[in-house]
C-alpha cells in the first residue's frame, strides 16, 4: 500500500491550492479518508479534514471557511482546496484512514509567505 500526496507549493498568502491525495494497493473508496498537517518541529500531525465513503465531510472547527474537502466520483482520489491561505498554514500535509492504519505518504509541502 502506497499513499501519494501532492500539490502542494510556496504561494503568498491570501492564495489557493488544491492538493490531491491517492493510495495504490488498496480500494481508496472503501475508506473514511483524512488529512493532517505537520509543522516543522513538530512531532505531532494535526487532523484537518475527512471524508466518508458516502461523501459526508468535517473539517476542523478553525480551518472551517478556508477548507474543504472532497472526493472524485470513483472515490479513490481525495482532495483538499485551500483557499485564503495564511503563513501558518506552511506545513507538510498528508493523507491517511481516519484511523492511521496505513502507512504514511511523503506528503505534500505548503509554504505560504510573502
Amino acid at each position: 500500500v502506497q499513499i501519494v500526496e501532492s500539490g502542494g507549493d510556496s504561494v503568498h498568502p491570501g492564495g489557493s491550492l488544491k492538493l490531491s491525495c491517492s493510495a495504490s494497493g488498496i480500494d481508496f473508496s472503501q475508506y473514511i479518508v483524512a488529512w493532517y498537517r505537520q509543522t516543522p518541529g513538530n512531532q505531532h500531525r494535526e487532523w484537518v479534514a475527512l471524508i466518508g465513503q458516502a461523501g459526508n465531510t468535517n473539517v476542523a472547527r478553525a480551518l472551517r471557511g478556508r477548507f474543504t474537502i472532497s472526493r472524485d466520483n470513483a472515490g479513490r482520489t481525495v482532495y483538499l482546496n485551500i483557499d485564503n491561505l495564511k503563513p501558518e498554514d506552511t506545513a507538510a500535509y498528508y493523507c491517511n484512514t481516519e484511523s492511521s492504519s496505513l502507512p504514511w505518504g511523503q506528503g505534500t509541502q505548503v509554504t505560504v509567505s510573502s
